[in-house]
C-alpha cells in the first residue's frame, strides 16, 4: 500500500508540474517571438520530457538503470500510439510539410540508431554523451530556422498589423512565468523521486520486470503532461502544437533522456528490448510515414495507433 501511494501521489505531482512547466515554458518562448511548430518542438517537448530525465536519471542514480529504458522506449510508445491517436480521434489532424519533410524524417533515423546502438546489450556513457550532444545540435537548429524566419517574417506582420489596425498582444508577465516554470520543476523532482521509489517496490513485489513497470505504468505517468497538452491542443486544433510537440518529445527522449541516463550509469539492454519493445518503438514512429502521405491523420488512423497501444500493454503484462 505505501508503494501504491507513492506511485498515485508522484503522478499527481508529475502532472501538476508537467502542466506547470509547460505552461510558463510556452508562454516565455512566445513572448520571445518564437513560432508555435518551434515553441512545440524545443520548449514544450522538452518540458513535457522533463518528467522522464527526471524519473530516468533517478533511476539510473539507484541502479535501476533498466527502469530507465523501459521509461523511454514506453513514454515513446505512448505519445505515438496513445495521445497521437486519441487527439486524431478528438479531431483529425492536419500535419504542417516542414514535419513531414525534416523532423519525423529525423526521429524515424534517431530511433534506429538507438535501436543499433542498443544491438550490444548496453548503452554506454560515451554512446550517451554523443546522443546528448545529438540533441543540442538539434535544438540549435531549431532555434537557427526559427530565428531566420522570424527576421524574414516580422516586417511583414509589422505591416499587415498596422494597416489593420491589429493592437499587439498584452505583454506576458515574464517574472511569473519564470515562477511557474520554477515551481513545475520543483513537482517534478518529487514526483520522479516517489515514483520510482512505487515502481520499483511493487515490481519486486510481485516479481516483475522493472523492464515492464517501467514500459507501462511509470512509461504512462511520465507521459501524462504530454496527455494533457496535447488534448488540449487537439480540441482547440492547434495542430502544429499536437505533432510538433509529440516529434519534438521523442526526440528528446532518445537523445537527451536516454542520453543523460547512460551518462550518470550505463543503461543495460535486455534481450527482451531488443526483440520486441525496441522494434515495436520503431515500428510505431515508421507507422507514421503512411498515414501522412495526404498530410493528414484521421479519425481512423487514431484508432489504428490507439489499438496498436492497447495490444502492446497487454502483451507487456500477459504475453
Amino acid at each position: 500500500m505505501p508503494d501504491v501511494m507513492l506511485i498515485v501521489v508522484g503522478l499527481v505531482a508529475l502532472f501538476l508540474g508537467g502542466d506547470a512547466l509547460v505552461r510558463g515554458a510556452a508562454r516565455l518562448a512566445s513572448s520571445f517571438g518564437m513560432s508555435p511548430t518551434v515553441v512545440a518542438l524545443t520548449v514544450v517537448a522538452f518540458g513535457t520530457s522533463v518528467p522522464e530525465l527526471l524519473v530516468s536519471v533517478n533511476a539510473a542514480q539507484r541502479g535501476a538503470s533498466v527502469l530507465a529504458l523501459g521509461n523511454v522506449i514506453g513514454s515513446n510508445i505512448a505519445n505515438i500510439g496513445l495521445i497521437l491517436g486519441l487527439a486524431a480521434i478528438i479531431s483529425p489532424i492536419a500535419v504542417e510539410w516542414r514535419l513531414i519533410r525534416r523532423e519525423i524524417p529525423l526521429l524515424a533515423f534517431v530511433s534506429v540508431v538507438v535501436f543499433v546502438l542498443a544491438l550490444d546489450g548496453q548503452i554506454s556513457a560515451l554512446e550517451g554523451f554523443l546522443m546528448v550532444l545529438g540533441f543540442v545540435a538539434f535544438t540549435l537548429y531549431s532555434y537557427g530556422l526559427a530565428w531566420r524566419e522570424r527576421r524574414r517574417i516580422e516586417p511583414e506582420i509589422e505591416e499587415y498589423n498596422a494597416l489593420e489596425g491589429i493592437t499587439p498582444p498584452v505583454a506576458v508577465k515574464r517574472p511569473r512565468e519564470f515562477a511557474r516554470l520554477a515551481l513545475g520543476i520543483v513537482l517534478l523532482g518529487f514526483g520522479a523521486q516517489w515514483t520510482v521509489e512505487g515502481a520499483t517496490g511493487i515490481a519486486r513485489a510481485l516479481g516483475m520486470s522493472e523492464l515492464v513497470i517501467g514500459l507501462t505504468l511509470v512509461a504512462f505517468g511520465t507521459s501524462l503532461p504530454e496527455l494533457a497538452s496535447t488534448l488540449m491542443a487537439a480540441w482547440r486544433k492547434e495542430n502544429d502544437i499536437v505533432v510538433g510537440s509529440i516529434i519534438g518529445s521523442n526526440i528528446a527522449n532518445l537523445l537527451a533522456i536516454l542520453g543523460v541516463a547512460a551518462l550518470v550509469q550505463p543503461v543495460p539492454v535486455a534481450q527482451g528490448a531488443l526483440t520486441f519493445q525496441l522494434p515495436v518503438m520503431l515500428g510505431f514512429t515508421l507507422l507514421l510515414a503512411p498515414f501522412l502521405l495526404d498530410r493528414v491523420i484521421q479519425r481512423r488512423e487514431g484508432a489504428v495507433l490507439l489499438a496498436g497501444y492497447v495490444g502492446f500493454i497487454l502483451i507487456s503484462f500477459f504475453g
